[in-house]
């Protein structure tokens, strides 16, 4: 359910229609609020992953054996990168290398973790819920390079910045709506 929220904000917040009725402060503030929920859901994961069976709950592991671990210890810290940029994203920059710095480079950096993350979850399973959170991972990496910018000020691809991240929104909703129809521990 969380991993839908967040994903669910993700994709409102990537709807040119809200983004002009709300106006821009509240459209950030709707993807600090999904970043928020996907790292709450990744951290879920993330402890599911190293406790297995509970009690008790493991709160630090090293699995490196593990995919399915090792998807989830990589995917939590590209979720921190999320809010990081989210967050920053509500500031106002004096140049556009510094608003890179800041919002940019910390999403670039948790696209690149949800590229590594998807890939280890096709290793352990690769059935279409790891299909899908590649998709969205290879759309959430197309975003990033799209939000690049530009010294002018204008993003290098506003197309693919907005159309990359709700497209990869909606494949990770996907994603959590069949985990939750899922049979008992079986992949899908």
């Amino acid at each position: 359910m969380l991993f839908m929220i967040g994903s669910a904000c993700f994709v409102l917040g990537s709807v040119p229609a809200y983004l002009d009725g709300v106006g821009a402060r509240a459209d950030a503030l709707t993807y600090v609020v999904g970043a928020v929920f996907f790292t709450a859901a990744s951290l879920g994961q993330l402890l599911q992953a190293q406790s297995p069976t509970v009690p008790p709950l493991t709160w630090w592991s090293w699995q490196p054996h593990d995919r399915n671990w090792v998807a989830a210890a990589t995917q939590f810290p590209g979720t921190l990168c999320f809010n990081v940029s989210t967050t920053a994203a509500l500031a106002t920059y004096a140049s556009t290398q510094a608003e890179n710095h800041h919002v940019w480079r910390p999403d670039v950096v948790g696209s690149t973790l949800f590229l590594v993350s998807s890939t280890f979850a096709l290793l352990a399973q690769a059935g279409l819920i790891a299909w899908l959170n590649m998709v969205g991972s290879v759309l959430f990496g197309i975003s990033a390079i799209g939000a690049y910018v530009l010294p002018d000020g204008s993003a290098v691809d506003d197309l693919a910045a907005v159309g990359g991240t709700l497209l990869g929104a909606v494949c990770f909703f996907v994603g959590a709506a069949l985990m939750l129809v899922c049979f008992e521990g079986e992949p899908t």
